[in-house]
Parts: C-alpha cells; sequence; structure tokens
C-alpha cells in the first residue's frame, strides 16, 4: 500500500492541468434544480449571494475565475444561488449574511462553511482539498518512455511497474492533479500614456473610460458591473469601454479634471473633450446610456434588442409598401431605393437589408416575410456565434416590418 501511495504522490507531482477560461461557466442554482446539482455525484461550492450586495459584488469577478478554471474538472461543480429570488433555498440552509459559500461534498447537503480568503487562488486551493482535485484532472496517454523521472528514491521504477501491472487499464481517469486557476480575458481596454489619444480621441469611436485608482473600494465594487459593459459592446466596432490607472497616470487624470475615483467620462465621435457620466452604476444604466449617445441597440447580455436595425424613415415606406397593390408595389420600391441612397454609416447597411427584403416580397409574395422570420427565429435559438446572431437579428427585426 505504501509503495501504491508513493505512486499516486509521483504522479500529484508531474501532472498540471490547463483550465481554458469562459466566462459564466458558474452553474445557476434555483428551488427547482438545487438538489438536482447539488448533494449528487460531485462535489459543489455554492455562493449564496443577493444583487444588491457590495461584497458579493467584489467576489463575482474572482467567483467566475473560479468557475470557469474548474468547468472541466468533472468532480467539482461551482454554483451560486440568487438569494432574493431563492429565499426558501438560502433559509433551507441557514443563510443570514451575503456573500456566504459553503462546500456540499459528494452525496450529501450537508454543508461547510468556507471561511478563507475571497480570492479566486484561495477558493481553488479549498475547492482541490475538499473535492479531491488535488487528485483529479486527465493524462490522456502515459508510456513509460515519457514518465522518466531522475531521482534517488526509485519513482522511475515505481511508475514503469504500475504502467504494467495486471488489469489497471489506462482511460484517462485514473490521474490527477490540482486545477489552477485561469487568467480570464478583460473586455476593458486598458489605457496608458502611449494609447490614450490613439483610442480616446479617435473620431470615429464613442469612448466610455473610467478613471479609477486601485486602492479605490468604489472602484473595486464597480468593476465586474463595468466588466459586464465592455462584454456587452465588444461586437461594436465603433464603442470602446475602457479604464485609466489615474494613480499611476496623474497627469492624464489631471488634464481631464479627475479629483475623484472612479470619475467616468464619454468621448462621443462629436466631442472629444469629453463629457461627465453622471448616471446610475448598474449594468441597465450603462447600457442604456450608450444606446442612447453612441445609437446602438444592445441589452444588458450584448445581444441586439427588437429596435435594432430599425431605420424610422424606411419604416413610412414600408407600411406604403406593404398596403399597395402588386403594381404600386414597384413605384414604393423606387421610393425605398432613393432614400436608402442617403443613409450613411450603419444605417446605409441597414437599409440595404430592407431593399433586398422588399424585392423578396415582390418575388414571392405577402407570406415570404412571416416565413423567414420563423426561420432566422429557428436559427437564433440554436448555438450560433454572435457575429451570426448579430446578422439573424438584424433581418428578423427588419422583416418583422414587412409582415
Amino acid at each position: 500500500m505504501e509503495r501504491y501511495n508513493q505512486i499516486w504522490y509521483a504522479f500529484g507531482t508531474m501532472a498540471l492541468l490547463a483550465v481554458s477560461a469562459l466566462a459564466d461557466d458558474v452553474v445557476v442554482l434555483t428551488e427547482d434544480n438545487f438538489e438536482k446539482e447539488v448533494g449528487q455525484d460531485k462535489g459543489a461550492l455554492v455562493e449564496f449571494y443577493a444583487p444588491w450586495c457590495g461584497h458579493c459584488k467584489k467576489l463575482a469577478p474572482e467567483y467566475e475565475k473560479l468557475g470557469s478554471s474548474f468547468k472541466k474538472a468533472k468532480a467539482v461543480l461551482i454554483g451560486k444561488v440568487d438569494c432574493d429570488e431563492h429565499k426558501g433555498v438560502c433559509s433551507k440552509y441557514g443563510v443570514s449574511g451575503y456573500p456566504t459559500l459553503q462546500w456540499f461534498p459528494k452525496g450529501s447537503l450537508e454543508p461547510k462553511k468556507y471561511e478563507g480568503p475571497r480570492t479566486a487562488e484561495a477558493l481553488a486551493e479549498f475547492v482541490n482539498n475538499e473535492g479531491g482535485t488535488a487528485a483529479a484532472s486527465f493524462i490522456k496517454s502515459v508510456s513509460p518512455s515519457h514518465l522518466s523521472i531522475s531521482d534517488k528514491t526509485g519513482l522511475s521504477a515505481i511508475v514503469f511497474d504500475l504502467l504494467h501491472l495486471q488489469g489497471i487499464v489506462l482511460q484517462n481517469q485514473y490521474f490527477w492533479s490540482n486545477v489552477k486557476i485561469a487568467a480570464v480575458p478583460s473586455s476593458v481596454a486598458v489605457l496608458t500614456a502611449d494609447n490614450f489619444n490613439d483610442i480616446v480621441l479617435d473620431e470615429n469611436k464613442d469612448v466610455l473610460v473610467e478613471f479609477y485608482a486601485p486602492w479605490c473600494g468604489h472602484c473595486k465594487n464597480l468593476a465586474p458591473t463595468y466588466e459586464k459593459v465592455a462584454t456587452a459592446f465588444k461586437s461594436e466596432e465603433d464603442v470602446v469601454v475602457a479604464n485609466l490607472d489615474a494613480d499611476k497616470y496623474k497627469d492624464l487624470a489631471e488634464k481631464y479634471g479627475v479629483s475623484g475615483f472612479p470619475t467616468l467620462k464619454f468621448f462621443p465621435k462629436g466631442n472629444k473633450a469629453g463629457e461627465e457620466y453622471e448616471g446610475g452604476r448598474d449594468l441597465d444604466d450603462f447600457v442604456a446610456f450608450i444606446n442612447e449617445k453612441a445609437g446602438t441597440s444592445r441589452d444588458g447580455k450584448g445581444q441586439l434588442t427588437s429596435k435594432a436595425g430599425i431605420v424610422e424613415s424606411l419604416d413610412v415606406l414600408v407600411k406604403e409598401f406593404v398596403a399597395a397593390g402588386d403594381d404600386e408595389k414597384k413605384a414604393v420600391f423606387s421610393r425605398i431605393e432613393e432614400e436608402v441612397e442617403k443613409l450613411k454609416g450603419s444605417t446605409a447597411r441597414h437599409g440595404k437589408i430592407y431593399l433586398k427584403a422588399a424585392k423578396t416580397c415582390m418575388v414571392k409574395g405577402a407570406d415570404y416575410a412571416k416565413n423567414e422570420i420563423e426561420r432566422l427565429q429557428r436559427m437564433l435559438e440554436k448555438s450560433i456565434s454572435p457575429a451570426k446572431a448579430d446578422e439573424f437579428t438584424l433581418k428578423k427585426n427588419i422583416l418583422s416590418t414587412f409582415a
């Protein structure tokens, strides 16, 4: 037995898991699915939180890193419960403050409270120890030639013996290592003295800038929300959500009148002197502000809204087009063409979709728009890229004016 303990120790020191970091890998738990997910065939770390809680907001980016890093660890689940929405679950497990972190062992609904530091690294160490992932991840192919160990303890011989033990089959399931926290890429553009003018003063961009200080508590609380704002608009080529360390770049902060942290300024295409952002600091507040100022139509998840692509001047003509008889439609179509020629920028691109829709309606008849909308909706319900989702949503929105 001691010999095999040496073997597992040898592999534990040799293996390292590289886990890709993807956002939103924390499992959302509710009253309906809690006991289906927790207390089953894997250990679970659960955060009980409230959306309004400042400490919860501060923990959010660390907890998302944790979820991303453990996404492929089959022995562990990283989850969270919104206690405002699911009071029954939180009450059942004795939650009285936020955030509360509890560990549920495999096959058990008797939790152990986590009392350690609230960093991704500290949480990962705790989960590795409790969940067995300090000894749990895969080595996809192993041969003695790949496992040469030069030491004075005889580990090479032990490993060789293990690989040749009768009855042991290596199928990517017996070798383990600590799960490591992987860096989560940020959607926020990081400004410096070298790139500030190139990014912020670009006349073709609408730029929101947060001037922050690393020690500022309010800045830390804002960080997870600000990251979500940047992520929501990352598909918009003409919108940039950025930040500047005003402690490090004091000259730039002074130039733009920054005296407290965080200070948020908006630099639209037509005003590179910058204007103070004085709105709310919730995700919806930022999204509404950018949509209004930049002419975009995104929601907090970065998806296009039902207003995206709609051009009011063309909508008036489309109503005439739909109501017109077959002979009159050609004349209205010509007026739509004339109006599209006047459009610029993104509205010009949307205008081309209007033209194509009108032309196809004349060929395929009145039912075309309705049938195509249904087809696009089916496509949107599938797993598609954000770019394709934008493309299909724009077409669907514009076709709805013809239906």
